[in-house]
């Protein structure tokens, strides 16, 4: 189990978060949007090995969005901030 530590609560363990994946954004405008670019929004991610960036809401806590860097090899958690 990881420990995940929200800016604003401190550590938690990981049952208390959702995981919303990397970072992307968004293409646009809508109507200017390939099917092509929009299912690659969609479905392709990265997958990097090593330090990532992820997405994370402290769903069982305070309900706050914040980024996490994590490294995905050895699973530490490298640094936490809130959303720009």
């Amino acid at each position: 189990m990881l420990l995940i530590t929200c800016p604003w609560c401190g550590p938690r363990s990981e049952p208390e978060f959702s995981y919303a994946g990397e970072p992307v954004m968004r293409p646009g405008p809508a109507e200017a949007v390939s099917d092509q670019s929009w299912a690659d929004y969609l479905y392709m991610r990265r997958n990097d090995k090593g330090p990532h960036q992820e997405n994370w809401c402290h769903a069982g806590g305070c309900g706050q969005w914040f980024m996490l860097e994590r490294d995905t090899v050895t699973h530490a958690n490298l640094r936490t901030q809130a959303p720009a």
